[in-house]
């Protein structure tokens, strides 16, 4: 039987670089308050953040989770929010020929030179598209860009 203590956010980067983050739970009034975070966290604006409370289409229903508001919430969103970042990382550095490492990030994207105009920038939509199949994938990783962190508080 499953703990029904434990929540999640699933948060998907659409090849448009629309993004939409799924709650397991039901609306406590923050939603704008998440969507300002991942925009925030990745650099985009907050309109194009959709966020979906109670998002059975995503999770289904009597699956055990705990569906009341959660104040783990903001940091679940953090989380996922740096998979995403982290993940894009990887899809810059195949996409532009470099070490992830070497990479900056800025502006809602991660860049790759000396900071003059020959740097070359892959914003978080150019690397959502790239990760729904326009590009090469890093070893071991697959495709989309979306990520899920499950928690309990």
């Amino acid at each position: 039987m499953t703990d029904e203590a434990y929540r999640a956010v699933f948060l998907r980067v659409h090849p448009t670089g629309k993004l939409v983050l799924s709650l397991t739970t039901e609306s406590d009034g923050k939603e704008s308050e998440y969507a300002a975070l991942v925009a925030g966290e990745l650099g985009v604006p907050a309109l194009d953040v959709k966020v979906v409370a109670a998002d059975t289409d995503r999770f289904g229903v009597g699956h055990g989770f705990n569906a009341s508001p959660s104040s783990g919430t903001t940091a679940a969103v953090t989380s996922a929010s740096g998979k995403i970042r982290d993940k894009a990382r990887l899809l810059a550095g195949v996409a532009l020929d470099a070490s992830p490492e070497s990479l900056t990030w800025a502006k809602g994207g991660w860049a790759a030179g000396d900071g003059s105009d020959h740097t070359q920038v892959k914003t978080l939509e150019d690397l959502a598209r790239y990760a729904h199949g326009t590009g090469a994938l890093p070893p071991g990783v697959e495709g989309g860009l979306d990520a899920q962190t499950v928690y309990r508080d």
